[in-house]
């Protein structure tokens, strides 16, 4: 069974960055396509970023295009996700969760999610 654990977030001001960490036990994350996900409050959840197994390839929302990076770390079972330049409209509870491919980054489509973990964007 999958077990996904996010963890990283809190509380940033607007430019500053986070880096969230998905760390999976249970599994072999690298055989798995990850993606981050994030909801703001009434909100519905949207991906934002995802990495394919493999080659490690990735995809952006336009939203966070350019200032998010997405990465791997095989050896720490670990995806992170790198948050630069946060805006307010950052602010959201952030979710991770697996597939077997990138092709469509929505909520439907993957599984084992984690808990989530707070960012919250405000000067």
């Amino acid at each position: 069974q999958i077990h996904l654990v996010e963890s990283g977030g809190g509380l940033a001001q607007p430019g500053d960055s986070l880096r969230l960490s998905c760390a999976a036990s249970g599994v072999t994350l690298d055989g798995y396509a990850v993606g981050w996900f994030r909801q703001a409050p009434g909100e519905e959840r949207e991906g934002i970023s995802c990495i394919t197994s493999g080659k490690g390839s990735t995809w952006y929302a336009d939203a966070v295009k350019g200032r998010f990076i997405i990465s791997r770390d095989n050896a720490k079972n670990t995806v992170y996700l790198q948050m630069n330049s946060l805006k307010p409209e950052d602010t959201a509870v952030y979710y991770c969760a697996v597939d077997f491919f990138c092709n469509i980054v929505v909520e439907g489509y993957f599984g084992s999610w984690g808990q989530g973990t707070q960012v919250t964007v405000s000067s």
